[in-house]
């Protein structure tokens, strides 16, 4: 019987340092051009770099283990040894053999040929087609995978009879504890067989009982368009979570609803004293290079969608403040309403808003670049991190250790659009964080599954 080893391409010890010790009982194998590649990402300053790094300080500490060459026992049974092949060693192959991913197969392939059992592990798609066409068992790195079938939504959808959403506390929501794996902080939508629009949200908050949820009262004239977006709100305005994820296609409200609730806390209820917004510098497409100016200016560029965002608060608010007007004004044409009911004027309505300029202007308000993050505490702050998709599971529990006392974190993002090209829908820092924090008490997420933006973003985001 032949003996199994398992070939860890560069992007398998990138993706997770830890794979070195994943394997319990088995011979692992590292090509030497493995390290090659190593070596010329160590420097990054980025995540790929920090781990690179990690794995290097791990290889270096199991040379006292013995040779890596003949190979050195691991503390799950196992052994790792670097693989060291002449290159009359290698078969020929009508493959690139300049390239490096195409050096590791032909690593992978003569061992094979002397007899090994072999399994190529590698994250890069390509690679395992080549390797199953050279006849190479290859696998996908999976270990605790998170799938766009089995993550984390926050909530779930169950429908009943519309006689059941009349009362204020449903009998069912016993029933639903008792049957369903429930965790704290997750939400159960209550909605009508017959008409999905007629719904009630329950939140979980443990020992057994359920928090209804209501529409918040802000002063400005907005509110949530859909069930989601009212779950996400609950979540925001609770000032007993400190971690919050928001995720969904683009135009589900994501940013919008985070800033929305922001400002509420900051310039109404007084919670937090400013609001701290960054974002993860990932271009779409191909970068244009070097921005000149300050770094204030360097900023403006990535946190345009927040201006975005913030525009579109102000102008909704505007916008829904005259329609509340008119409608004022024509109820008061046939009957004019008591003093203490009529509603307050345009003016009145929108007077706490400012632009974001006069936020920043004032100290209610600052735009960080994530990389300057690292080392601060953040006390009493509201504090939101959009695109966090593109980070990694690293970079986000250093974004998360920053919140000091009083202070609270919102992590918003679309898995289903990563820019970064080392990370995918289960090793993003998002979808990982929040499946990792599922059911802690402080901790709360809501998937946002239904695009406001506009109908052409909504089309978009089902035909492709």
């Amino acid at each position: 019987m032949s003996k199994k080893i398992y070939i860890l391409d560069t992007n398998v010890l990138v993706h997770d340092p830890n794979a070195l010790f994943a394997f319990e009982g088995a011979q692992i194998g590292i090509p030497a051009i493995v390290l090659e590649e190593l070596d010329r990402f160590k420097t990054e300053p980025t995540g790929r770099g920090r781990n690179t790094r990690e794995v290097i300080r791990r290889l270096d500490a199991l040379r006292s283990l013995g040779s890596l060459q003949n190979g050195v026992p691991l503390d799950n049974g196992g052994t790792l040894r670097i693989i060291l092949l002449d290159g009359k060693d290698l078969p020929k192959i009508s493959l690139d053999t300049q390239k490096e991913d195409n050096i590791v197969l032909l690593n992978a392939l003569a061992l094979k040929k002397s007899g090994y059992d072999v399994r190529f592990i590698s994250k890069d798609l390509n690679a395992r087609v080549k390797a199953d066409a050279l006849g190479i068992v290859a696998e996908d790195y999976l270990k605790q995978r998170i799938t766009t079938d089995t993550f984390y939504k926050g909530w779930f959808r169950v429908p009943v009879p519309s006689i059941v959403l009349k009362s204020d506390y449903p009998a069912i929501l016993k029933t639903i504890q008792k049957e369903k794996d429930i965790v704290i902080n997750e939400f159960v939508l209550l909605e009508s067989q017959h008409n999905p629009h007629n719904y009630s949200i329950f939140r979980y908050v443990g020992n057994d009982k359920f928090h209804k949820v209501k529409l918040p009262a802000f002063r400005w004239p907005l509110r949530p368009r859909n069930a989601q977006q009212l779950m996400a709100l609950d979540l925001l305005l609770d000032p007993t979570l400190q971690l919050v994820t928001l995720f969904g296609h683009a135009g589900t409200g994501k940013t919008f609803l985070a800033l929305l609730a922001a400002l509420h806390q900051v310039l109404v209820s007084n919670e937090y004293k400013k609001i701290l917004i960054s974002r993860p510098i990932v271009p779409l497409g191909r970068d244009i290079g070097f921005l000149p100016g300050t770094l204030d200016e360097k900023l403006h560029n990535w946190m345009l969608p927040i201006f975005d965002n913030m525009e579109l608060i102000n102008h909704l608010s505007v916008t829904n403040a005259h329609e509340q007007n008119l409608q004022e004004k024509k109820r008061a044409r046939s009957k004019k309403p008591p003093k203490h009911k009529q509603r307050k004027n345009h003016k009145a309505v929108t007077k706490d808003l400012m632009s974001l300029e006069d936020l920043v202007e004032s100290g209610k308000l600052s735009m960080e670049a994530i990389t300057y993050m690292r080392g601060r505490s953040i006390p009493y702050q509201y504090i939101i991190i959009d695109e966090v998709q593109n980070l990694t599971p690293h970079e986000v529990k250093t974004l998360i250790s920053r919140v000091g006392e009083g202070s609270k974190i919102i992590l918003t993002g679309d898995p289903y659009q990563i820019d970064s090209p080392y990370l995918d829908f289960s090793s993003n820092g998002l979808v990982v964080i929040s499946d990792r924090f599922r059911g802690q008490r402080l901790f709360g997420t809501v998937y946002l599954e239904k695009s406001e933006r506009s109908e052409l973003s909504q089309l978009t985001s089902e035909l492709l």
